[in-house]
């Protein structure tokens, strides 16, 4: 069944870069988050890169591991982090803790000028059903 090929992928992943310094806008890696922000983690969501339940298989191990986890997304993969943590929701696996919406100005070179694309930050705490 692909889940349980996803979720042997995702046991396997080693996770690090930085998303600002690769250039991707809704990079579709997780990775920690770095100045200070404690154990949590960030998942940043893209609507083309991976499918659907590597996200919810890979915010599941995190919060195994951290005990939370951040979904970020940008722009048209907001639809795909909102779907991830419904499904944490309605499965039990995690509790809505915080959102935070905003706008990030991103550079088109393709224009030649930059342009304000909505952005989504979604904060989940482990629950008391283990992943």
């Amino acid at each position: 069944m692909v889940v349980e090929e996803i979720t042997e992928g995702v046991k396997n992943i080693s996770v690090a870069g930085d998303a600002a310094a690769s250039g991707g806008a809704a990079g579709g890696e997780g990775q920690k988050r770095g100045g200070g922000g404690g154990s949590s983690n960030r998942i940043q969501v893209s609507n083309t890169k991976k499918p659907l339940f590597f996200y919810v298989n890979l915010a599941k191990r995190y919060m195994q591991q951290h005990g939370d986890v951040e979904l970020s997304a940008l722009g048209m993969a907001i639809a795909t982090v909102v779907t991830v943590a419904e499904i944490l929701k309605n499965n039990g696996f995690a509790v809505e803790k915080k959102i935070r919406t905003s706008t990030v100005e991103i550079n088109d070179e393709s224009r030649g000028r930059p342009f304000q694309k909505a952005k989504v930050r979604k904060f989940y705490d482990i629950s008391l059903l283990q992943c």
